[in-house]
């Protein structure tokens, strides 16, 4: 707590330091040596605001940085998002932590506590998390609960993608190209079609994105780690009248891919099975008895109506998902010439999920910005856990399990102001889970994680009231400050790999996250320097951690309590025309303070698994014009990521160590718009980091990051 003391008071003599010197900055004379920073429209208290004017941290990327730095899936935004990882286990699942906290947990009966919403609609499972960034109008990740306004019940945080909507009144159309090492072939494009003037009109986008593998398996003799997606999105918006708006949606993604590159990262010489494994550490290698395959179909639909009343805005949101996923892959990445034991696995899933939500919003002018909602969240999943352990004669253990979920929830939050400066900002939310669960062993040739065989049908309830409040204090348009107590909470569940038929009927509790935030955001130099910051201490109670026991079986627990304190900035600068600086960093000390795992273990003081204590990215540009009228943009992105452990216990060998990732690009963008040609390259210096690992049986099985990749995109926009 010292230091989060001397960051309080460091952050808060700048803050001071930036606002008493405010009036002064705005007075300096504009040289026209550059222009005004765009203006991001965000949505992350449910009504449209600058992002500037919200009380809450918010890191958003518009259209065209979504574009010109090739944001295309979750782990792009991650490496640009302080407080935001991303750990592919494997990359099909993605678990997504902010600020310290995210889940392990992918169960039929689970959550994660770090959501993602596609188009204001809550992607239930990990695996339904499948979009492609092309033709989105912005990405948004709000941090900390989220408990009042977005729902389910987000503990961590959440990721917001806000797709490209239709245009009722002009004909627009892009496209775009891109070819790159390891075969890489991408196309995507989009058509905005109004139907009747003014009235009705459609918007249809679609990608197609190949690599191949970037390992190569010498025992088969094929590549790994390649990618096969298509997708596609329907946008049918209308205004049948002034008061009345439709938007109805359907999308869609195929992915096929083979399994994940595994390696044997280590040897845990404690346990004696380390002998029986060969440590291999090739990135471009594997020797997997079996390619793989992770595949996934995920689709949906949305519909939204707006009515405006004479005193608000009325909003029926409802949605249907469905999700059918398949992998399977070899997680020692060997074969029987290479260690004594394989070990293989993978899970089958078919989800569907559906809500609904009704919502009374204040109309724009109205002094008093208010929503209220009623929302409910639906889904029922069958999914299947193999594990296959081969020394000579395989052995098979399944698991199935069923899980049906229905959610409730009703919601108000409002921003009072008290005179032209200084607001109130209050939110209040119930939310009910009622979870049916069945999970059973029965199927498999071999009982390996536990001691018996089971069938064991179980339901359980959990309900909680969640909230926020807080103050807001406007200088004038370029300055504020604010602070932000808010707290949320995520519902319990069952274990999906139990060892026993009484592990299997013991659900673990709902976990609860309280944020305390003080920030401060302001702009200078007629809108060409922006700079935000922000301190926060969460105390996270009752945590669903996963940890292996010593029969083998996986099962989650709570934790006790944890602290996570942080420091975040952000400073965006347009020294003079054509320049641009763009630089966020993030400080997360995040340490249990009660967890004791087994009897004689004492986790208390360790760090939370998978988050870094220091992140930094640092995005600078330039374009210039050449005398024929076009444009060159030369960009670059460094991001710096420190140690992270894999594991709660900070012991062995489930660490990361720091990382360092550059990429650039050049765009070439012609004098009348309608074509770029843009060079581009990832992980320029080759770095190699691990994504994920796990130490099973003696050994620490992993998987390493993409290599460096290049190639060209040619764009044309109507």
């Amino acid at each position: 707590m010292k230091l989060m003391r001397r960051q309080a008071m460091t952050c808060g003599t700048f803050a001071m330091m930036i606002l008493s010197s405010g009036a002064a900055l705005a007075q300096v004379p504009n040289t026209g040596a550059g222009d005004q920073l765009d203006e991001i429209i965000v949505t992350a208290q449910r009504r449209s605001e600058r992002l500037q004017d919200v009380p809450v941290t918010v890191t958003a990327f518009g259209a065209a940085e979504i574009e010109q730095a090739r944001l295309r899936q979750i782990d792009d935004i991650a490496g640009r998002t302080p407080g935001l990882n991303f750990d592919a286990f494997p990359a099909s699942q993605p678990r997504i932590t902010i600020r310290g906290i995210g889940s392990s947990d992918r169960g039929a009966a689970g959550d994660p506590s770090s959501a993602v919403f596609l188009d204001e609609i809550y992607l239930g499972r990990p695996a339904a998390v499948a979009f492609d960034a092309f033709d989105v109008s912005r990405i948004e990740v709000l941090k900390g609960p989220q408990g009042t306004l977005y729902g389910r019940n987000v503990v961590g945080g959440a990721i917001n993608v806000v797709t490209g909507r239709p245009s009722l009144d002009e004909v627009d159309a892009a496209v775009e190209a891109t070819v790159g090492n390891y075969e890489r072939l991408e196309a995507a494009g989009f058509v905005n079609v109004p139907l009747v003037q003014g009235k009705w009109a459609a918007r249809a986008s679609g990608a197609v994105r190949t690599h191949d593998g970037y390992s190569r398996n010498s025992f088969t003799g094929n590549r790994v780690d390649d990618q096969d997606t298509r997708s596609g999105r329907l946008h049918l918006a209308g205004e049948p009248s002034e008061t009345v708006r439709v938007l109805l949606t359907v999308d869609g993604t195929r992915d096929r891919a083979t399994g994940p590159a595994q390696h044997v990262l280590d040897l845990d010489t404690d346990d004696p099975t380390s002998a029986l494994w060969t440590v291999d550490r090739d990135r471009k290698h594997i020797a997997s008895s079996t390619d793989g395959y992770q595949n996934k179909d995920t689709w949906g639909v949305r519909g939204q109506l707006e009515w405006d009343l004479p005193f608000a805005s009325l909003t029926y949101l409802g949605s249907y998902r469905d999700l059918d996923y398949n992998v399977f892959y070899d997680l020692d990445g060997g074969n029987s010439t290479t260690n004594a034991i394989n070990i293989s696995g993978g899970n089958d899933e078919t989800s569907d999920f559906s809500s609904h939500e009704l919502r009374l919003t204040a109309l724009p002018d109205s002094r008093i910005q208010w929503v209220a909602g009623l929302y409910n969240f639906n889904s029922d999943t069958d999914r299947t856990d193999t594990l296959v352990i081969d020394m000579g004669r395989p052995a098979t253990e399944i698991y199935t399990q069923a899980a049906k979920l229905n959610s409730y929830a009703a919601y108000g939050d409002a921003t009072v102001p008290l005179g032209d400066q200084f607001s109130l900002i209050g939110g209040l939310r119930y939310s009910r889970d009622e979870k049916d669960y069945r999970v059973s062993n029965t199927a498999g040739t071999a009982v390996l994680r536990g001691s018996e065989r089971f069938d064991v049908t179980t339901s359980d309830s959990y309900e909680a009231w969640t909230w926020r409040g807080g103050a807001q204090y406007k200088l004038d348009r370029d300055h504020q400050l604010y602070a932000m107590v808010s707290r949320g909470f995520k519902s319990g569940g069952f274990q999906d790999t139990p060892g026993s038929a009484e592990e299997a009927a013991d659900s673990f509790d709902p976990e609860y996250a309280t944020q305390y935030e003080v920030g401060q955001k302001s702009s200078f130099l007629d809108g060409r320097l922006i700079w935000n910051n922000t301190l926060y201490v969460m105390k996270y109670t009752d945590l669903q951690t996963r940890r292996t026991l010593p029969n083998l079986s996986i099962v989650t627990e709570n934790a006790g309590k944890a602290t996570i304190q942080g420091y975040e900035t952000y400073l965006q600068w347009r020294p003079f025309k054509g320049a641009n600086l763009t630089a966020t960093y993030g400080y997360t000390d995040a340490t249990f303070d009660e967890f004791a795992p087994e009897p004689g273990e004492d986790y208390a003081g360790n760090r939370l698994s998978r988050t870094p204590k220091h992140k930094l990215v640092i995005s600078p540009s330039y374009e210039t014009f050449l005398e024929s009228g076009h444009s060159l943009l030369f960009a670059a992105d460094y991001r710096y990521e420190s140690m992270i452990f894999d594991d709660n216990s900070n012991e062995g060998p489930e660490r990361r160590a720091p990382t360092h990732f550059v990429d650039g690009r050049i765009v070439f963008n012609s004098v009348s718009g309608n074509w770029s040609l843009s060079l581009w390259g990832k992980n320029l210096t080759n770095e190699v980091t691990r994504t994920h690992q796990l130490v099973f049986l003696g050994a620490n099985f992993g998987a390493y990051n993409p290599p460096r990749t290049f190639g060209a995109t040619l764009g044309w926009r109507m």
